[in-house]
Protein backbone atom coordinates (compact mmCIF):
# COMPACT_ATOMS: atom_id res chain seq x y z
CA UNK A 1 0.00 0.00 0.00
CA UNK A 2 1.31 3.36 -0.71
CA UNK A 3 1.92 5.71 1.79
CA UNK A 4 -1.55 7.52 2.94
CA UNK A 5 -2.42 10.96 1.25
CA UNK A 6 -3.96 12.88 3.96
CA UNK A 7 -1.17 13.08 5.75
CA UNK A 8 1.37 14.50 3.16
CA UNK A 9 -1.80 17.07 2.35
CA UNK A 10 -1.56 17.97 6.03
CA UNK A 11 2.48 18.38 6.08
CA UNK A 12 2.31 20.32 2.96
CA UNK A 13 -0.06 23.15 4.39
CA UNK A 14 1.70 22.91 7.50
CA UNK A 15 5.18 23.69 6.10
CA UNK A 16 2.97 26.58 3.38
CA UNK A 17 1.94 28.23 6.49
CA UNK A 18 5.31 27.99 8.07
CA UNK A 19 7.34 29.25 5.58
CA UNK A 20 4.68 31.92 4.15
CA UNK A 21 3.70 33.44 7.68
CA UNK A 22 0.06 33.44 6.51
CA UNK A 23 -3.00 31.14 6.41
CA UNK A 24 -3.09 28.04 3.99
CA UNK A 25 -6.82 26.32 3.36
CA UNK A 26 -6.92 22.92 2.68
CA UNK A 27 -9.14 22.69 -0.63
CA UNK A 28 -11.17 25.97 0.52
CA UNK A 29 -10.44 29.33 1.98
CA UNK A 30 -8.45 29.35 5.03
CA UNK A 31 -10.03 30.26 8.40
CA UNK A 32 -8.62 31.90 11.19
CA UNK A 33 -9.64 32.47 15.06
CA UNK A 34 -11.00 35.76 15.72
CA UNK A 35 -10.50 37.75 19.21
CA UNK A 36 -14.10 36.33 20.14
CA UNK A 37 -13.14 33.14 19.56
CA UNK A 38 -15.25 32.17 16.36
CA UNK A 39 -13.84 31.25 13.06
CA UNK A 40 -13.63 33.98 10.31
CA UNK A 41 -12.07 33.58 6.61
CA UNK A 42 -8.39 35.15 6.42
CA UNK A 43 -7.76 38.43 4.84
CA UNK A 44 -5.27 38.44 2.21
CA UNK A 45 -2.76 37.19 1.29
CA UNK A 46 -3.33 33.85 2.03
CA UNK A 47 -2.82 30.55 0.07
CA UNK A 48 -5.21 27.70 -0.97
CA UNK A 49 -3.85 23.72 -1.13
CA UNK A 50 -5.69 21.74 -3.50
CA UNK A 51 -5.07 18.05 -4.27
CA UNK A 52 -4.82 16.86 -7.97
CA UNK A 53 -4.78 13.79 -9.46
CA UNK A 54 -1.45 11.24 -7.60
CA UNK A 55 0.77 9.07 -9.77
CA UNK A 56 2.06 5.43 -8.67
CA UNK A 57 5.07 3.61 -9.36
CA UNK A 58 6.73 0.36 -8.59
CA UNK A 59 4.95 -2.51 -7.10
CA UNK A 60 1.30 -2.95 -7.65
CA UNK A 61 -0.70 -0.62 -5.32
CA UNK A 62 -1.47 -3.44 -2.88
CA UNK A 63 1.81 -3.62 -2.32
CA UNK A 64 3.23 -1.83 0.83
CA UNK A 65 6.62 -0.72 -0.97
CA UNK A 66 4.63 0.92 -3.72
CA UNK A 67 5.66 5.23 -4.21
CA UNK A 68 3.50 7.48 -4.79
CA UNK A 69 3.75 11.31 -6.68
CA UNK A 70 1.12 13.09 -4.85
CA UNK A 71 0.26 16.20 -7.21
CA UNK A 72 -0.81 19.66 -5.48
CA UNK A 73 -1.76 23.27 -6.56
CA UNK A 74 -1.26 26.10 -4.08
CA UNK A 75 -2.88 29.14 -5.08
CA UNK A 76 -1.48 32.56 -3.74
CA UNK A 77 -4.50 34.72 -2.95
CA UNK A 78 -4.05 38.68 -2.68
CA UNK A 79 -5.09 42.20 -3.52
CA UNK A 80 -2.71 43.29 -5.88
CA UNK A 81 0.04 41.41 -8.16
CA UNK A 82 3.03 42.35 -6.51
CA UNK A 83 1.74 40.98 -3.24
CA UNK A 84 0.81 37.44 -4.80
CA UNK A 85 4.33 37.40 -6.53
CA UNK A 86 5.77 37.97 -3.33
CA UNK A 87 3.48 35.05 -1.45
CA UNK A 88 4.14 32.14 -4.24
CA UNK A 89 7.72 33.14 -3.97
CA UNK A 90 7.94 32.31 -0.56
CA UNK A 91 5.85 29.40 -1.27
CA UNK A 92 8.19 28.10 -3.94
CA UNK A 93 11.20 28.33 -1.45
CA UNK A 94 9.10 27.01 1.32
CA UNK A 95 8.50 23.59 -0.94
CA UNK A 96 11.93 23.53 -3.01
CA UNK A 97 14.02 25.87 -1.43
CA UNK A 98 17.90 23.97 -0.03
CA UNK A 99 20.45 25.04 2.48
CA UNK A 100 23.69 23.13 2.62
CA UNK A 101 22.46 20.34 0.62
CA UNK A 102 19.32 19.89 2.81
CA UNK A 103 15.74 20.80 2.03
CA UNK A 104 15.41 24.16 4.01
CA UNK A 105 11.76 23.54 5.38
CA UNK A 106 11.14 19.99 6.52
CA UNK A 107 8.43 17.74 4.91
CA UNK A 108 7.94 15.36 7.51
CA UNK A 109 5.29 12.30 6.57
CA UNK A 110 4.39 9.52 9.25
CA UNK A 111 4.31 6.31 7.39
CA UNK A 112 6.20 7.96 4.83
CA UNK A 113 9.30 9.78 3.26
CA UNK A 114 9.55 12.47 1.21
CA UNK A 115 12.05 11.33 -1.72
CA UNK A 116 11.63 14.42 -3.88
CA UNK A 117 9.63 17.79 -4.52
CA UNK A 118 9.44 19.59 -7.91
CA UNK A 119 7.76 22.08 -9.13
CA UNK A 120 5.56 20.92 -12.15
CA UNK A 121 3.46 24.46 -13.39
CA UNK A 122 4.40 27.74 -13.20
CA UNK A 123 1.32 30.12 -13.54
CA UNK A 124 1.20 34.04 -13.57
CA UNK A 125 -1.03 36.42 -12.01
CA UNK A 126 -4.38 36.75 -12.84
CA UNK A 127 -6.72 39.26 -11.71
CA UNK A 128 -10.51 38.69 -11.11
CA UNK A 129 -12.78 41.72 -10.20
CA UNK A 130 -16.33 40.94 -8.31
CA UNK A 131 -18.42 43.23 -6.52
CA UNK A 132 -16.34 42.69 -3.51
CA UNK A 133 -13.28 44.44 -5.24
CA UNK A 134 -10.37 42.71 -7.47
CA UNK A 135 -8.57 39.67 -6.30
CA UNK A 136 -5.42 38.09 -7.67
CA UNK A 137 -4.26 35.19 -7.60
CA UNK A 138 -1.06 32.90 -8.87
CA UNK A 139 -0.89 29.38 -9.35
CA UNK A 140 1.46 26.93 -8.65
CA UNK A 141 1.76 23.13 -8.98
CA UNK A 142 3.91 20.79 -7.01
CA UNK A 143 4.72 17.42 -7.29
CA UNK A 144 5.81 15.37 -4.00
CA UNK A 145 6.78 11.84 -4.22
CA UNK A 146 6.64 9.66 -0.86
CA UNK A 147 7.76 6.16 -0.52
CA UNK A 148 6.26 3.79 2.47
CA UNK A 149 8.64 4.21 5.61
Amino acid sequence: MTAPRLPVTRALAALIEKATSRPCGVGELPLVQGKAGDWQPADVPYTVLDSLPGEFSGPPLSDWQADAAWSYQVTSVGERGDQVQWLADRVRHGVLGRHDGSWTYDLRVPQGRVIDRELAHEGGGETSVSAAGAIVSYVQRFTITVTPA
